[in-house]
């Protein structure tokens, strides 16, 4: 299982705002934050992956096309789930990549929706299970 993933984006500031807007419908809380840095665990206690994320040191923009990270994937328990989380990053101005459909060239049920953040990493909610 994978302790945590680090993320670096050029404006903590507005990252905190998107990420909190965003994190409680893909069932994640705030584990803290400082001035330097911000992360997100399970909510409720819950075992998994938390998400730390940190002010890039060197300028340049991100490319999921580019050696690193690719995207990040949150699993989510419902379909409905993932329409709400597609809500809100349309709410949020984010560019939607792939409105919320099965995707049927993965092993079902796949239900996912993915967007990029306001710094262009591409994120995901998928659903793994055949119910609303």
């Amino acid at each position: 299982m994978i302790g945590h993933i680090g993320i670096n984006v050029p404006d903590l500031g507005a990252a905190k705002t998107y990420y909190d807007s965003l994190m409680p419908l893909l069932g994640f809380e705030e584990f803290f934050s400082a001035g330097d840095e911000f992360s997100y665990r399970p909510a409720g206690g819950r075992p998994g992956t938390y998400l730390f994320v940190y002010p890039a040191r060197e300028p340049g923009g991100y490319s999921r096309h580019r050696t690193g990270l690719q995207h990040v994937a949150f699993m989510v328990r419902s379909r409905s789930a993932v329409s709400a989380v597609h809500a809100r990053a349309v709410e949020l101005g984010s560019t939607v990549l792939h409105e919320p459909r099965y995707f049927t060239e993965y092993p079902q049920p796949y239900y996912a929706t993915f967007w990029s953040d306001p710094f262009g990493i591409m994120l995901e909610a998928v659903c793994h299970h055949d119910r609303d």
